[in-house]
């Protein structure tokens, strides 16, 4: 595939998938999302991005009560962004990695993000009509 050619890892894209508040969404967000980045060529991505889209639409899923929506976005210079929307508009509370027991059953979710990402944030979703928050996190391109 050609550096010009639609579809290639150069041209910029985006997708949304809205889910619904239903812990098979998570499964269905991965799976859309591995298929997306094979599409596009991104194949080196998938198995860190799965990962870290798995822990964002699991704590949307896991935290909020409404619905949620997975985004994604490639930059067309290199960089995946993954986020996810959910209705509540409260912050993220990430863990402390160091402070993690071995034996956690959660709490380890955003502290993999902070550890696997090339970056991370988040912003409040209130004005014009918007609601809850968007979390997100990006990746460089190691293929």
């Amino acid at each position: 595939m050609s550096e010009t050619e639609p579809g290639s890892p150069c041209e910029p894209w985006e997708y949304s998938l809205h889910i619904p508040h239903d812990p098979r969404a998570v499964t269905v967000c991965r799976r859309t999302l591995r298929l997306i980045l094979t599409m596009h060529g991104l194949i080196g991505l998938v198995d860190t991005a799965e990962l870290l889209a798995a822990e964002l639409v699991s704590n949307a899923v896991r935290h909020t009560e409404g619905p949620a929506a997975l985004r994604v976005g490639w930059s067309g210079s290199g960089v995946l962004r993954i986020g996810a929307w959910d209705a509540d508009p409260s912050p993220p509370e990430p863990s402390d990695p160091f402070d993690l027991t071995l034996y956690a059953e959660d709490g380890r979710g955003l502290a993999l993000v902070r550890a696997c990402a090339d970056g991370w944030g988040w912003q409040p979703l209130v004005g014009e009509g918007g609601r809850g928050k968007y979390v997100w996190c990006e990746l460089g391109r190691t293929a």
